[in-house]
């Protein structure tokens, strides 16, 4: 038969997914962690605890699969980007994992910006931000000198699995991309940026591609899991661009819209682009390829918000029922999602949401449908960015996440985004797109296309965009980008007064 296990390390759990050679689920398993902060802005979790969960994933699997220990033939990666993980030289972890979204570091982003920010952006094709690696490692410079001077190896969470699968250290292009140390256009470390901020190269780790062979699994491993042969170990990726993978995004006329706790709209890429750090850009686990990325911090989260502050007693699909007999534009009431600031393309922390045009007829289906659209509205934002920029025009868009789960927000989609909209048939996340890295890895496919033909199917019945709709939300897109200008300064002003 023949499996492969993807291993997705999330921020709050991993996640295990085997696979058989026709693409099928053969059987799923989590293990669940915390989030640790013990200072107001610090997001950590110490390496053990990915260790363990992997280990009590595992165990599940073997488990639930008779034939696991048999049949599993390789193994790959989806993991959280930017969280830096450091290890001494005995390869022991000596501090916790400073996490994506920790935002300790806006001091140390201020100092690169001033310092070296064009030469950042030209070289990596991204802005400066807190979640990125490199501020943390100033941080930890700054602030713990002893346990800097401990540090002989620099991670990414998912390449700490690895090592601890095979005793070998390595990362992969998506990944590096992401950690404000790798010149995009060398596809290596970049000299210019290590030796500014006085980062020895030789504490990072090789760079593979994502279909790389990266090691086998540890003897170890292999006796407590009955593992009959040399399981292989692939580099993996970074857990967007695995998602992307895993649902099929491989040409430049689709894009792919996810609706979670934060909304992201990204797009294949062939070649460099050059979206002025208004857009993340970062290396595809695809050989040779990029993908553009923006991002809405509250997407999910807005709905989650409302739901809780105004219909708590109610299912969301109750609080959704009635939506749809409510025309495009919510009769006049529009609502911004910036609720815990904006990313893209405004990149403001300082600003925050609001509903504008509220009338003494409007009911909860009204600002529902509000919600929806403003959600959406802030993922065109992005799209509008990658059309201008590349001269393009998105014909399709994959949506996954939440806004695939129900129809109503599936056609504000298509009509807000001017674009057929698709749903994966199995969503099962990066973990997927981990799976199709190892069976691409082990020779089970000549190609990367070849394995989306048998992994990746869409379900029957796409959404169209209406043309009267679309229509009408281009003129209330139009109104809906004078809000951010109109309401900055008020937002600084009223957080001033809290």
């Amino acid at each position: 038969m023949g499996y492969v296990l993807g291993i997705d390390l999330g921020t709050s759990s991993l996640k295990g997914i085997v696979m058989n050679q026709q693409g099928g689920v053969v059987a799923e398993a989590s293990s669940a962690y915390e989030i640790d902060s013990r200072a107001p802005g610090f997001s950590e979790q110490h390496p053990e605890y990915w260790k363990d969960a992997c280990e009590e994933v595992l165990t599940r699997l073997s488990r639930e699969v008779p034939s696991f220990g048999a049949e599993l033939e390789a193994i790959s990666f989806s993991g959280q980007m930017h969280s830096l993980v450091v290890l001494d030289e005995a390869f022991r972890p000596v501090y916790p994992a400073i996490l994506w979204n920790d935002v300790r570091t806006t001091r140390q982003c201020q100092e690169i910006t001033e310092r070296f920010g064009k030469q950042i952006l030209e070289i990596t094709k991204n802005r400066v931000l807190e979640g990125f690696t490199l501020p943390k490692i100033l941080w930890l410079q700054e602030n713990e000198a002893d346990i800097w001077n401990k540090v002989r190896h620099i991670m990414l969470p998912k390449d700490y699995l690895a090592f601890v699968l095979t005793g070998e250290l390595h990362t992969d292009f998506s990944d590096a991309a992401g950690t404000l140390l790798f010149d995009v256009r060398k596809a290596d470390w970049s000299d210019e940026i290590c030796d500014e901020f006085g980062i020895d190269q030789g504490l990072l780790p090789p760079i593979s591609s994502s279909f790389g062979q990266v090691g086998t699994v540890k003897e170890s491993y292999r006796i407590l899991f009955d593992f009959k042969h040399a399981v292989k170990v692939y580099a993996g990726g970074a857990d967007n661009a695995c998602a992307a993978f895993g649902a099929g995004l491989v040409n430049e006329e689709d894009a792919l819209v996810s609706m979670g706790t934060s909304g992201v709209f990204s797009s294949f890429e062939q070649g460099i682009s050059n979206y002025q750090g208004k857009l993340h850009f970062f290396n595809h686990v695809l050989p040779e390829v990029n993908y553009s990325m923006g991002v809405t911090l509250a997407a999910g989260n807005s709905l989650n918000w409302f739901k809780k502050a105004f219909g708590n007693e109610m299912t969301f699909d109750e609080m959704l029922r009635d939506m749809n007999t409510v025309a495009p534009g919510s009769e006049g009431l529009l609502f911004t999602p910036y609720i815990m600031g904006e990313r893209t393309p405004y990149f403001d922390s300082e600003v925050r949401g609001s509903f504008i045009g509220i009338d003494a007829h409007h009911e909860m289906k009204h600002f529902a449908r509000a919600v929806l659209e403003g959600i959406t509205f802030s993922l065109r934002d992005s799209q509008i960015l990658m059309e201008e920029v590349k001269n393009k025009r998105f014909k399709r868009i994959i949506s996954i996440g939440g806004g695939a789960k129900n129809l109503d927000w599936m056609q504000i989609q298509a009509d807000i985004f001017n674009a057929k909209i698709v749903r994966l048939e199995m969503e099962q996340g990066p973990g997927v797109g981990a799976c199709m890295i190892a069976a691409v890895g082990c020779g089970w496919f000549e190609s990367p296309e070849a394995c989306r033909e048998m992994f990746v199917h869409y379900k029957e019945g796409e959404i169209a965009p209406i043309a009267k709709n679309v229509e009408r939300y281009l003129q209330l897109y139009k109104i809906y980008c004078e809000v951010y200008p109109a309401t900055k300064e008020l937002s600084r002003a009223l957080l001033d007064r809290k």
